[in-house]
């Protein structure tokens, strides 16, 4: 038995209330998360719309229809703010000309007295919204890419169920009247939406707790002072005993810096490191990798570079950090950095390459720091 209209509104209804409640519970948590509140509130909209529509007793007048069309309307331009605030993208103006627009075609229709051409207009831009939404989704590169294809699979299914009743009208020919295959047209929209809102709410849930993982993940390995990896990290990624023949490793450390902070303060001290750290990685680059390993001391692997290479950039390293005249706190002395390199040998695991470079290190120190020095080829046993 097919259920009736008023039933599915009805289940659609506390369907999506499910979803508002566990929504706006985990953005109690997590309020800088924004997407989390549109999303409510656009659910939140339409869940009044649909109680309103269920208690209309059947009557397709504008009276019965203007304000909840407006509020799916505004409820679907919400939508779309939450699918591009969570992708990080610009949403204020998108959503407020996705829903607005919408529901000004639609009203003004419907005050003229066209209730055929306002079935078009109201399901054919709220169809275009959701694949709006849809098309956002498929297009983001981000984590759990299979999820982020499967929400958009359902936000197009919900977005196509809303297009076919306006293509059906609008082949009818009627702008007047409300058509008479309203009721099974929007039977079939209902059940449609319930899945689609449900999977949505599930989908957009389980993206949200990925991305919450990942920030997490990214925290635990960060230092929070200067956003380079931290030492934890740095030993996971490359293990003790993990090889690397032929990969030069630098190591580095600021000179004089307790000095910088007995003369100039912690939060001198801090500016210094961090920009030292600016430095490090725009001359290492995305290939390689970057590490605070210590207090002043850091670290840099260089895939993909040869020896002379990596002197190079080292040597490029201690010129720009002087460059940027960074007082030291002893008259006009700048801050400096001294660097040791050496070069992962044959069967040579990364703990022996570290420690070769910080050998150079301490070389470079005695040698009158700010300068380059490199370590002896490991030679195995």
């Amino acid at each position: 038995m097919t259920p009736d209209y008023t039933s599915l509104l009805i289940a659609l209804a506390v369907s999506g209330f499910a979803i508002v409640t566990a929504v706006f519970a985990i953005w109690t948590g997590a309020r800088k998360d924004q997407y989390l509140i549109l999303s409510a509130i656009g659910v939140g909209l339409v869940i009044v719309a649909l109680i309103l529509m269920s208690l209309r007793d059947g009557r397709y007048v504008v009276e019965t229809l203007i304000v909840p069309f407006t509020l799916i309307h505004a409820g679907t331009g919400f939508f779309y703010a939450a699918t591009r605030g969570f992708l990080k993208k610009p949403y204020v103006m998108p959503a407020l000309a996705a829903g607005a627009g919408s529901a000004f075609v639609t009203v003004a229709s419907m005050l003229m007295g066209l209730l055929g051409l306002t079935y078009i207009l109201h399901n054919a831009s709220i169809g275009a919204v959701l694949l709006l939404c849809a098309y956002e989704y498929a297009a983001a590169r981000r984590e759990l890419r299979s999820v982020t294809l499967a929400n958009a699979a359902l936000y197009a299914l919900v977005g196509a169920s809303f297009f076919a009743p306006a293509v059906v009208t609008l082949l009818a020919g009627d702008m007047v009247t409300y058509p008479p295959t309203a009721s099974l047209l929007d039977t079939i929209n209902a059940i449609l939406a319930i899945v689609g809102v449900t999977g949505i709410g599930a989908l957009t849930l389980t993206l949200h707790f990925s991305h919450m993982a990942r920030q997490h993940r990214a925290q635990a390995n960060t230092d929070p002072l200067t956003g380079v990896l931290n030492r934890r990290a740095l030993f996971e990624r490359f293990a003790e005993s993990t090889v690397i023949q032929g990969v030069p490793v630098l190591a580095f450390d600021l000179d004089h810096f307790k000095l910088i902070n007995d003369q100039l303060g912690h939060a001198h001290g801090d500016q210094t490191l961090q920009r030292f750290a600016e430095v490090l990685g725009r001359a290492v680059g995305k290939h390689g990798c970057v590490a605070r390993i210590g207090g002043e001391e850091f670290c840099a692997i260089l895939p993909g570079r040869t020896k002379p290479e990596a002197q190079a950039i080292a040597e490029g390293i201690c010129s720009a950090f002087a460059g940027l005249a960074i007082s030291r706190g002893d008259g006009d002395a700048v801050a400096t950095v001294s660097v040791g390199l050496a070069t992962g040998g044959e069967d040579e695991p990364f703990v022996s390459v570290l420690s070769r470079a910080d050998a150079a290190l301490y070389r470079a120190k005695r040698a009158g720091r700010n300068t380059v020095c490199v370590e002896e080829p490991h030679l195995a046993a």
